[in-house]
């Protein structure tokens, strides 16, 4: 969050880890979470009373299903807004701060899992200013590639929004809204940069707009 945090170094070294497959979190981004499992309302608890950081991790195929793998890469959000409902739930936004290595697990007493969080590699998520250059000025190839994966899914936007919109606000929005498969979501996540996700992205599109993903009811993006 430009503003909060400027270096790496001004993050915290120990995070709070959720793995949560399917769900991505980018730079910038913002995630609506429904919390309800014990440990993770306690996540919340200590989130709240710290600095109010926690990191979005996948996990990785095979290893104890009771406490997979974490990925190598995930995305640290701040808590940015908190509710508790009547039955004791909390509905809560996260937006995106910086991606991280997840290094060390460490052996702690809590009964979520935390990490030592390697941040150096990705200080650039901290700057204000998007490389918009990087992502070059014609958007009209991403644009029809995400016409014809809508067009596939029966879905529909706001195409006059989506035109207007900068390209670089475009592009992270979908990679975290569109259904992607998990291993298609962590490439996103860890694309170099906004160029690699563009264009990592209008890949994914295309194949599943030529009938390469399997055709589940999509959800509504509206």
């Amino acid at each position: 969050m430009p503003g909060v945090y400027r270096r790496a170094d001004d993050l915290p070294q120990v995070i709070p880890v959720f793995p949560l497959d399917g769900a991505l979190l980018l730079p910038g981004g913002q995630l609506p979470l429904n919390i309800f499992e014990p440990r993770y309302l306690n996540m919340l608890d200590d989130a709240m009373s710290g600095e109010r950081i926690i990191g979005m991790v996948q996990t990785l195929a095979g290893g104890d299903p009771l406490r997979p793998r974490l990925a190598p890469v995930g995305c640290a959000g701040r808590v940015t807004s908190f509710a508790e409902t009547s039955d004791g739930r909390y509905l809560v936004t996260l937006t995106g701060v910086c991606r991280f290595q997840t290094g060390e697990e460490l052996p702690v007493r809590s009964p979520y899992r935390q990490v030592r969080a390697r941040f150096a590699p990705y200080e650039a998520d901290l700057r204000d200013a998007v490389a918009e250059e990087a992502l070059g000025q014609d958007a009209g190839p991403f644009l029809q590639a995400l016409r014809r994966y809508l067009d596939h899914r029966g879905l529909a936007i706001d195409w006059t929004s989506a035109e207007s919109a900068p390209l670089d606000a475009l592009v992270n929005s979908l990679s975290m809204a569109l259904p992607f498969d998990p291993v298609e979501k962590q490439a996103l996540l860890e694309a170099p940069d906004l160029a690699v996700r563009r264009a990592t992205l209008v890949a994914l599109l295309e194949i599943d707009a030529a009938g390469g993903a399997d055709d589940d009811e999509p959800p509504s993006l509206q």
